[in-house]
């Protein structure tokens, strides 16, 4: 039987993820993960400090100053209540919470920037230093890297640790906007005495045919990879259970996700135009507006292959199948990318992959620990060779 004591002895790193693991830090109730970690910083006589938001920010100043420095992001913050978390590890080698997430999103991600860093400062390697920050509250809404200075960071090249799956560089990422569509008709009226009345429409029926006109799924894509694409989220409309009026009013959401700016602009201005030809056609008896609120910029993907390519020779070099690819979906690196840095460059952010953590958010979730670890050599081949 494998015991999770043991392995916690024989590897540092999985110690150090469990015992972070084990401070509950739901969403803007991070307080006491981050006073461990201030605490685990001070007793290695590492530079730690809080920021006004409480993230966490670490400075290992260069050694060489010839070299760039790099950037490490990760979140403190899990999926879960307060409720205490006790750590075991099943025959398979994975490594579980009792009846409740075990908050490998992010804490695995934490746990090897936070392992690295100690072994940095206590090394003689020439680098051009390694700035680290661990923010809050990603999960809820991104307030932590929202809130955090930016323009306090030299580096330009910044590692967010939150993929998922040992050995992922996702190079881009999409934006997510909601698009509401609302329509009124002018005149409603009784269902039954109004009902030939043609100048009374249904704003049920007028908002149907509007959607019947409008991109649902893949709006395009490249390679066979999604870069942007519409989803109808929900529809309002009357009262389900009250049949007997004709309907002056009804709303439809979508959600825009795009990894390109352009797409995403020729996305809406398709929308625009739709809804547009609907108001020429139905301007006596109705009419439709549509509004646009971004939630978060696209990710877009770089002409600059740098780290890509140290990152595929580093994988290689440590046994682990690199993954250059995309995500649907958003991240912290959404708000690196469009922010800039202590020297007015545009961050150049990267969502990695160093461990692979499974069925994230839930109480089946768990993580493969030897995984971890293998994500560490990683890591520690990618500085070294970024520092060549």
């Amino acid at each position: 039987m494998i015991m999770i004591e043991d392995i916690r002895k024989e590897h540092e790193l999985v110690d150090l993820f469990c015992n972070l693991a084990e401070v509950p830090s739901p969403s803007m109730h991070e307080e006491k993960v981050a006073e461990w970690i201030k605490n685990y910083c001070d007793k290695n006589e590492i530079d730690c400090k809080l920021d006004d938001f409480k993230n966490v920010v670490i400075n290992i100043p260069a050694t060489d100053n010839t070299k760039e420095p790099l950037m490490l992001s990760a979140h403190m913050d899990v999926i879960g209540d307060d409720s205490p978390v006790k750590t075991y590890v099943d025959e398979n080698g994975f490594i579980h919470a009792i009846d409740r997430t075990l908050g490998g999103d992010d804490k695995a991600g934490v746990a090897n920037a936070l392992l690295f860093a100690k072994e940095l400062a206590k090394s003689d390697m020439k680098h051009g230093g390694l700035e680290v920050m661990f923010t809050r509250d990603e999960e809820n809404g991104l307030s932590g890297i929202r809130n955090a200075n930016l323009k306090n960071f030299k580096s330009k090249y910044v590692l967010v640790l939150d993929s998922d799956t040992l050995g992922q560089c996702e190079v881009s990422g999409a934006s997510y906007t909601l698009a509401k569509i609302k329509v009124h008709s002018f005149k409603g009226g009784h269902s039954g005495i109004d009902i030939g009345d043609k100048t009374r429409a249904n704003a049920a029926k007028l908002i149907a045919d509007l959607i019947s006109s409008l991109p649902q799924g893949v709006f395009y894509e490249e390679e066979g990879t999604v870069v942007t694409s519409c989803n109808l989220g929900g529809i309002s409309a009357g009262n389900i259970n009250v049949t007997n009026i004709i309907n002056t009013n009804a709303e439809v959401s979508y959600s825009i996700r795009s990894s390109s700016r352009k797409k995403e602009e020729e996305l809406k201005n398709k929308m625009t135009l739709t809804v547009d030809e609907f108001n020429i056609k139905n301007k006596e008896i109705a009419k439709a507006s549509i509004e646009f609120e971004e939630h978060l910029p696209p990710f877009e993907k770089v002409d600059d292959d740098y780290i890509p390519i140290l990152f595929e020779t580093a994988a290689k070099k440590v046994g682990v199948t690199p993954d250059i690819t995309s995500f649907h979906a958003g991240a912290e690196t959404h708000i690196y990318a469009n922010e800039e840095n202590a020297n007015n460059d545009k961050f150049v952010p990267y969502l990695i992959g160093l461990a692979t953590v499974c069925n994230m958010h839930s109480k089946n979730e768990y993580l493969d620990y030897k995984t971890l670890l293998k994500g560490h050599e990683l890591l520690q081949e990618l500085f070294k060779a970024f520092n060549s």
